[in-house]
């Protein structure tokens, strides 16, 4: 740490109330902008020099505010590892090699920051994560590069990787210090296409008039007003946030004076909580994008029917869409959008044979991968795993009981559309603030306690809910609508049949459960017809029990 940095966020924390470490990351935040600035103005003809300063800001970032060698070593270590395993190991398991290396390094670190329970304390664990999501990219990104064209979809094909990069360009890639801490985080070819700038060529045929304006020589286009208008918003979230932690906060859901309150008040009160840590992180998240915009990376072609620039290629969250979300989909779609992207598409279809349809071991993957990749408090499990049956009861929902408040061609909404839309908002976020609490509050005791003083009513209203469409009720309902918009139906649940688990939570538990059974009765049935069983005597409880371990992905001799 550099000398004396240290003091005037000691005084400022003490004058405020935060930490040292809480104000000197947002110092990054906000340094990061014009440092962005200086970034963009090195002449694009030498993007080396746009890699040295990327990496010393991050080393400065590192070591002279936060002291953090061991958090060099970390990144180091990582970023090593992968571009070895890239280098070195060839075929189909490469990007799992690289893939476990990376998840177990991090796992380390997350037991070791849950041991010592320091939140106010800034380490590398954050930083980690983000590059978790590029180098696992980077992995397949490098693999998709090794095969025939003819094997990949357009998304692979697009970033693919058929050289490794210099190792300054790699390092450049890893350290990127707009998004060092929090994200964004992006591919490997979009970096290269940004740094080479191949990024901002227009596609052939479009009208010069609407060349996004650059300066001098530069091929970046301006970018400082949607930077400021990110940077603002960015302001405006922590503002509030500062502001209303003070109200809000774990104390307050743990101590005497919370039961002292209504049942609806209790429940507003967990509201509040869950919107007051969502402050944070759009402050936080709005703020490094707008930096990555001021840089350039956050270009993302021109609009076609408005025809201004569009700036949000790396946005991870769109506040609206979430305080506003009357379904679970809406909700997590519009959070944490890059993990989302990252989850879909190197683990979703990654795990998934080519020609398949992902199914139940894509969702376990991803379920798992997501888990593990936020840590291991008890409070993640428990949100993960009830927002699991919230999506499944939202589905069932959206099904089954939405058809009746549109038209009988799907197409245009009653009257009484509007009722069911502000039931549908209110269900969604008191079942979310409850459900959140837990990823909040961390601990296990902590969280049952806080869910135990508002009566558990959003896993009654689970249970409530998953009974019905257990029950004859959901038959009847099929049959209802079968009557008047049968063809509305089927078109619905196709649609919903290719959506993919958001923050890798299955979409819907008891069809999947339902998917597997299928898939192990079929692998019986054919090993059946194969002739695989030695004997006669061989009982098919012996055949389910191989399957069922074939397809968890168990050896068959495993002992339990």
């Amino acid at each position: 740490m550099l000398p004396y940095v240290n003091a005037p966020f000691e005084y400022a924390a003490g004058a405020i109330g935060a930490s040292a470490d809480e104000l000197k990351l947002i110092a990054t935040f906000l340094l990061s902008y014009p440092l962005a600035g200086v970034l963009k103005r090195i002449p694009d003809a030498k993007p080396y020099q746009k890699n040295l300063f990327i990496i010393i800001v991050s080393l400065f970032y590192l070591v002279g505010l936060f002291d953090l060698w061991d958090g060099i070593r970390t990144l180091l270590i990582s970023s090593v590892g992968a571009y070895a395993i890239a280098s070195y190991i060839e075929g189909p398991f490469m990007p799992w090699i690289g893939f476990l290396f990376l998840m177990g390094h991090m796992s380390v670190n997350h037991v070791y920051r849950q041991f010592i329970n320091a939140p106010d304390r800034v380490d590398i664990t954050g930083a980690q994560m983000v590059l978790i999501m590029k180098l696992t990219a980077f992995c397949w990104n490098v693999h998709d590069g090794r095969l025939p064209e003819r094997d990949l979809n357009d998304f692979q094909r697009e970033r693919a990787i058929h050289l490794l990069p210099s190792i300054l360009d790699y390092a450049g890639y890893v350290l990127f210090f707009p998004s060092l801490f929090a994200g964004p985080a992006f591919d490997y070819v979009e970096y290269r296409r940004w740094i080479e700038t191949t990024m901002f060529e227009m596609p052939v045929g479009t009208d010069p008039s609407k060349y996004p304006p650059t300066r001098k020589k530069r091929r970046i286009p301006r970018s400082g007003t949607p930077a400021a208008w990110k940077a603002g918003a960015g302001f405006f979230w922590i503002f509030a946030f500062i502001k209303m932690s003070g109200w809000y906060n774990n104390e307050l859901v743990l101590g005497d004076t919370y039961m002292q309150y209504s049942f609806t008040r209790r429940v507003w009160i967990l509201y509040m909580l869950g919107f007051t840590a969502r402050l944070k992180y759009y402050g936080v998240w709005a703020l490094t994008e707008g930096s990555c915009i001021l840089s350039g990376i956050g270009f993302k072609g021109i609009d076609t029917k408005t025809g201004k620039v569009r700036w949000n290629r790396l946005q991870n969250v769109n506040p609206w869409g979430i305080e506003s979300a009357q379904n679970t989909r809406a909700y997590l779609e519009n959070w944490n959008m890059n993990t989302n992207h990252w989850l879909r598409n190197y683990m979703y279809l990654r795990v998934t044979p080519k020609g398949k349809k992902p199914g139940f071991r894509a969702s376990l993957a991803t379920f798992i991968t997501s888990a593990f990749w936020h840590g291991f408090y008890p409070g993640y499990y428990l949100t993960f795993v009830l927002a699991s049956f919230l999506q499944t009861i939202a589905k069932n929902f959206r099904r089954h009981v939405r058809p009746f408040f549109m038209s009988p061609d799907g197409k245009t909404p009653l009257p009484s559309k509007r009722y069911y839309d502000i039931l549908s908002y209110f269900a969604t976020q008191t079942a979310f603030s409850f459900c959140t609490a837990p990823f909040v509050l961390l601990t296990l005791p902590a969280s049952i306690a806080v869910w135990s003083r508002v009566y558990f009513y959003c896993l009654i209203g689970v249970a409530a809910s998953m009974a019905f469409f257990a029950s004859p009720a959901k038959p009847w309902l099929i049959k209802e609508l079968g009557k008047r918009n049968a063809p509305a139906i089927q078109r619905t649940a196709s649609h919903e049949s290719l959506n993919h688990p958001m923050m890798g939570l299955p979409n819907d538990p008891g069809q999947e459960l339902d998917e597997i059974v299928k898939e192990v009765r079929e692998e019986v049935d054919a090993r059946r017809r194969r002739g695989s069983r030695k004997s006669d005597s061989v009982s098919f409880d012996q055949d389910i029990k191989a399957a069922v371990q074939e397809r968890l992905g168990k050896p068959s001799g495993m002992k339990y």
